[in-house]
């Protein structure tokens, strides 16, 4: 276990963590991560947890801050999960800087980072996964066959270590975030997973570990997925209801910026992903815009709500 000071600056709308988080402990071994998370509650504390791979980015960050307000004790687990990664090589090219982002947690207010090793998560291959059926095959799953199957087996893993909690997940993986809260509801685990907003660059580009591979020109480039996003939620909230329509848009203003190559761009039901023919068929319900593309040899995605409060019902609309 080792203490660091907690030093760093806190952001809006996020309050400055309680004072009692003075020191951060640093563990690496299962047993010693759920013993701490118990004590704990045994003295009354809410916990909360919040998952990552590492490379800390100021959305990381974000969750740390807002579990520091809403809970006692804010435990981040950073774990390069070989579950998730389509081969070796991708796995050991994911940037690792653990001191800088022990560092990083314990300024947003973090009391506990879990840093295990590949042995600790799984001592022998594991032949156990989780699936989530459809929600876990489309889009993200789609492009990366099994990829939800890895993310659902290592949280799930984290949550019965960690025990009851709040687990605090970024929107900008839209679908992750669906994952997760599918498999707890399936599987009683005793969480309650909440979502954040997504954490933007000032260019509009959404914080991502992946970021640190675009070049000057692809960095460019890539910024054309929040502004088509954008271009597509202003023509839903300028009262286009015809989701054909909204997508063509979308996936066309990613496709004009000749260094990005589009994987999907789809108008979907945002609580389950159901694509949609019109958006009105959502009902009340959120609609959300999604988009995955390749800029040079790194792989972004990103999503935004779209605002419906000019569509007409469909009781309104005439034949």
């Amino acid at each position: 276990m080792a203490a660091l000071p907690l030093t760093g600056p806190h952001r809006a709308p996020t309050a400055p963590p309680p004072a009692r988080h003075r020191a951060i402990a640093v563990l690496d071994r299962l047993p010693d991560l759920r013993s701490h998370l118990d004590g704990a509650r045994a003295a009354g504390l809410r916990v909360g947890l919040v998952p990552t791979m590492g490379s800390l980015h100021e959305g990381h960050l974000s969750l740390v801050r807002r579990a520091a307000v809403d809970c006692d004790v804010v435990a981040l687990t950073i774990f390069a999960n070989p579950l998730q990664f389509d081969s070796r090589e991708d796995l050991e090219r994911y940037p690792r800087h653990r001191e800088a982002d022990i560092a990083l947690a314990a300024g947003a207010g973090a009391g506990v980072v879990f840093v295990p090793t590949e042995a600790e998560m799984y001592p022998t291959p594991p032949t156990t996964t989780i699936s989530v059926g459809r929600l876990g095959d489309v889009f993200e799953g789609a492009s990366r066959p099994g990829h939800f199957a890895g993310v659902a087996t290592v949280v799930a893993k984290l949550f019965n270590a960690a025990g009851p909690c709040r687990a605090y997940f970024g929107e900008k993986d839209w679908q992750q975030l669906l994952v997760v809260r599918r498999m707890v509801g399936d599987l009683l685990f005793p969480v309650e997973v909440v979502g954040c907003p997504t954490v933007r660059e000032p260019d509009g580009l959404a914080c991502s570990s992946r970021n640190v591979w675009l070049g000057s020109e692809n960095r460019r480039a890539a910024r054309s997925l929040f502004a088509a996003l954008a271009g597509a939620a202003a023509q839903v909230e300028a009262g286009e209801g015809d989701a054909h329509v909204v997508r063509r848009r979308l996936a066309e203003s990613v496709a004009d910026e000749p260094l990005v190559t589009l994987d999907y761009a789809a108008v979907v039901r945002a609580a389950d992903l159901a694509p949609l023919e019109r958006i009105d068929e959502a009902g009340t319900a959120e609609v959300r815009l999604l988009v995955a593309a390749h800029v040079g040899g790194t792989r972004l995605i990103d999503n935004l709500a779209a605002p419906t409060d000019n569509l007409a019902a469909p009781s309104d609309r005439r034949p």
